[in-house]
């Protein structure tokens, strides 16, 4: 049996189960990532669209069209950003809606826009 994975957004509106194992884990500093979460770096896993289920009572995300490919989706009552959902169809999550976000499968194995990063987050802090 695969295994399930769960998370949601800050107030729990938006409740999800991703099914299997993610694929490719990675990282990403393009402006848009930046934009969309406030952070210089967002990190992300995805599934097939067939793998993921909307269990909470928001039903599925909002979404934003960022590019001519994939749709930006968070919470329409905490703002919390969920992911992409792109036409593919993939939806790629945010590993940090996930409730084990500290699970191994969700450790990056490669980096997106590295050039688009700020100069001060390539800081060697001793991890």
């Amino acid at each position: 049996m695969e295994k399930i994975y769960k998370g949601g957004c800050l107030c729990g509106h938006i409740r999800f189960q991703a099914i299997g194992t993610p694929a490719n884990p990675h990282t990403c500093s393009c402006s848009i990532c930046q934009k969309q979460s406030g952070a210089p770096t967002v990190n992300w896993v995805e599934y097939p669209a067939s793998g993921v289920v909307w269990t909470g009572k928001g039903g599925t995300p909002k979404t934003y069209r960022s590019s001519s490919y994939s749709q930006r989706a968070f919470c329409p009552q905490c703002g919390s950003t969920i992911g992409a959902i792109d036409d593919d169809p993939v939806i790629a999550f945010v590993t940090t809606c996930f409730d084990d976000a500290n699970d191994v499968v969700f450790k990056p194995q490669s980096h997106s826009y590295c050039d688009t990063q700020p100069d001060w987050w390539r800081l060697d802090i001793g991890n």
